[in-house]
């Protein structure tokens, strides 16, 4: 197994160029934020979700946007509002009186890169036809079932302070993203060069398209050859399922959870370390990558209870408690 991981870690190195070149192209427009830009990668590779919180200003739509550029591949951005309807985002259909016929108009959602800005502003009736397309990636409009494009992203983004009209995401969709991401300020070293190259009126943000659909396939195909040991698997399980009984890893902490973190939390921690693995530019898991991206994959897993919130305690503190006692192997 030795000799496997040795040529998984000499392809990933290799490969690890284009992922570099995405970086270089972002770091053109995005001061900062690697963090950010680190976790969109993530998602890139493991075909999948990502749901973006933070203040106004962050650079979160503009990452999104940089990110669709960097790749030849179809993106849209759909404003999330109030009055949005279902049919605004998957299609309709529309009858054509002189045929006597039905025929489908696509809408936005067909697309490679979907850009869900302020996805928390549309009711929930908007919010669940999502639910389709992140999941089987498929839409069905009528009795029709339309197969969407490979890759498909949808990275979306929500304001944390500005509540007011805003329609909390069901558990059930807010499940289906992989990660979520707590996006903070700047430093201020950041915050100065940030001044200097977006201050004018005209901020140059162009970037060029360096990497191609087959690319991403590509890259996805490796990330999932990423050798995991299976210590390291019983890690993940053993983090999960401390979320669902504290009590037999020794945490007292029963009380303040409602709901631990589902399965589809073990399949995306194993997943999303494998992508942090390739990050790193190793062709192998170490419980260090489990650490790392775990609390993206699990603070929007763990429900707290009421108790909790009245102790003021949040998700992240749960998470972290459980893995500052969960033994590594």
């Amino acid at each position: 197994m030795a000799i496997d991981v040795k040529q998984i870690g000499e392809k990933v190195k290799k490969e690890s160029a284009l992922l570099e070149k995405i970086k270089g192209e972002f770091a053109r427009v995005i001061v900062g934020q690697e963090y950010l830009i680190d976790r969109l990668l993530i998602g890139l590779l493991c075909n999948n979700h990502v749901l973006i919180e933070g203040v106004p200003g962050l650079a979160k739509t503009l990452a999104v946007t940089t990110l669709s550029r960097t790749i030849r591949a179809s993106f849209q951005r759909i404003q999330f509002t109030p009055d949005l309807l279902p049919a605004d985002l998957l299609g309709t259909l529309i009858y054509n009186p002189r045929s006597g016929d039905f025929t489908t108009k696509k809408g936005p959602i067909f697309a490679n890169i979907i850009l869900a800005d302020e996805i928390n502003r549309a009711p929930a009736k908007v919010q669940s036809a999502l639910l389709e397309a992140m999941q089987e990636r498929q839409i069905t409009i009528g009795s029709e079932t339309h197969l969407l494009d490979d890759p498909f992203m949808v990275l979306a983004t929500q304001n944390p302070i500005e509540q007011e009209g805003t329609y909390p995401l069901p558990e059930a969709q807010i499940d289906r993203f992989m990660l979520k991401l707590k996006v903070t300020y700047p430093n201020r070293e950041q915050e100065k060069e940030i001044l200097k190259k977006m201050g004018g009126s005209s901020p140059d943000t162009d970037v060029d398209a360096v990497v191609e659909p087959s690319d991403i396939k590509r890259l996805r195909k490796l990330n999932d050859e990423i050798y995991m040991d299976e210590k390291i698997e019983d890690y993940i399980l053993d983090i999960v399922q401390a979320t669902r009984n504290p009590e037999k890893y020794g945490l007292e902490i029963s009380d303040l959870i409602q709901y631990g973190a589902s399965p589809r939390a073990t399949l995306f921690l194993a997943m999303a370390s494998r992508a942090y693995a390739f990050l790193q530019g190793r062709g192998y898991v170490t419980p260090q990558d489990i650490k790392s991206i775990g609390m993206d994959v699990l603070r929007h897993r763990v429900i707290i209870t009421y108790e909790a919130e009245a102790e003021e305690k949040t998700p992240e503190d749960i998470v972290s408690l459980i893995f500052d006692n969960v033994p590594v192997p």
